[in-house]
């Protein structure tokens, strides 16, 4: 970059964001720890707790479909910051009515459904903004998407440990202000952070709003994923992936830390050494990333962060072994999210983006819930190692996609990232 583009450089808006998305993120994290807990607190009942689970899901599906069209007319300036007003109203409201004496199960799942409805746009739009704010920023498009993935892993390990503390000291009730507030924190910075951004506003359209219309819009989005053969791979790969490490995280591993490594302290660990890494990997490829080549990086670090883990929980029962390879696995992990959002956002039209954003986010939230559940089934079925290096066989033939098809090499040419020099 020139002096004078460094001079040039407009880095308020991208740091506004980032900010604001880590608040976002932080409030979501605590809504996950404080909703659960305090059914519990409240209840007693493991089936309520799942139930209000469920009720929260299910929305973000029909929500991360469906909104990408509304965002473009609404404006994803206004989206995301209706999303953070919505979202903390509707966890504020829990210990309120609680308060007051009136709270009811059917509202309680009500108010979560809310708020699952809401997030998903809100965390869509502040995405698809990504690529205008780095190039008003001059930043490497490649650079600004680590960061992002950065900001949002440190948001998701502070909120887990913050909320952890917080429950502990307040209470699951007062936890639920503290996150409905910074809902209400995050929706200002947002606001302030991209006025002016031309990106963030609503697109002003000639035809009408139609239900003809909208639904030719939600097609499109679909259309463009089906018609690219990188981004369908991206999709399909990142789907099955998706849904057996939510198999690992949900049932495998907690099942594995319980029998084998000692419990819950050890699973908090693997997750913390974990976490940790990946944010590591995803600041070291922000740093030095794009001076490389994407599909071997990719392809390379794709493989380390599948099959690996499975085979060393199976054949070992000691905390270290398992620890060092997650480390490993974390470092890689944290180059595969910004490789796949530089590549989505180079390979689709600026007009597009919300809208197959909004796709390929429906199909990884679908296939979540699923890979929990059917790796559950088979543990219960087969056993915890026959479990393991089942998973972890399907997750190697998925992993080997971008050596055995000549699409994913396009990772390479998809285009210059908005403001590389």
């Amino acid at each position: 970059m020139s002096f004078e583009d460094f001079r040039a450089a407009d880095r308020r808006p991208l740091a506004m964001a980032l900010v604001a998305n880590v608040v976002s993120i932080t409030g979501n994290c605590l809504t996950h720890m404080g909703v659960p807990w305090f059914v519990l607190e409240t209840t007693g009942s493991a089936a309520k707790a799942g139930t209000v689970a469920f009720c929260t899901m299910l929305p973000v599906v029909f929500a991360a479909l469906a909104g990408g069209p509304v965002i473009d007319r609404i404006g994803r300036r206004r989206v995301a910051v209706v999303s953070d007003l919505v979202c903390g109203a509707a966890v504020a409201a829990v210990p309120v009515l609680q308060c007051a004496g009136v709270l009811r199960f059917w509202a309680l799942c009500v108010l979560m459904a809310v708020t699952g409805l809401f997030h998903a746009p809100g965390e869509t739009a502040r995405g698809v903004l990504l690529p205008a704010l780095a190039e008003r920023a001059r930043m490497p498009l490649a650079r600004a998407a680590a960061l992002y993935d950065g900001a949002s892993r440190c948001a998701a390990l502070t909120g887990s440990a913050l909320g952890g503390v917080l429950i502990a000291v307040l209470g699951a009730e007062r936890v639920l202000l503290v996150d409905a507030a910074t809902f209400l924190v995050a929706a200002p910075l947002f606001a302030f952070g991209v006025r002016g951004v031309a990106e963030a506003r609503a697109r002003r359209r000639g035809e009408p709003v139609s239900l003809r219309g909208y639904r030719r819009e939600l097609a499109e989005g679909c259309r463009f994923v089906v018609a690219a053969p990188l981004l369908l791979g991206l999709c399909l790969m990142t789907m099955v992936t998706r849904g057996l490490d939510q198999g690992w995280s949900a049932v495998l591993l907690p099942v594995h830390a319980r029998r084998e490594l000692g419990g819950s302290v050890e699973l908090g660990l693997l997750e913390a050494v974990f976490g940790v890494c990946a944010l590591a990997g995803a600041l070291v490829y922000g740093a030095v990333g794009g001076r490389f080549r994407r599909w071997p990086v990719f392809t390379v670090a794709f493989l380390v962060v599948g099959l690996p883990r499975f085979v060393v929980a199976a054949v070992t029962r000691t905390f270290a072994p398992l620890a060092v390879m997650l480390a490993v696995e974390g470092l890689a992990c944290g180059v595969l999210n910004p490789i796949m959002a530089t590549v989505l956002y180079e390979s689709v039209p600026e007009g597009l983006r919300s809208r197959v954003l909004s796709a390929t986010t429906a199909a990884y939230q679908l296939a979540t819930p699923l890979g929990g559940l059917a790796v559950g089934f088979l543990v219960g079925a087969a056993g915890t190692a026959p479990a393991l290096l089942a998973v972890g066989g399907v997750y190697l033939v998925a992993t080997l996609c971008p050596l055995l098809f000549p699409a994913w090499r396009q990772m390479d040419g998809t285009g210059s990232p908005p403001g590389s020099a």
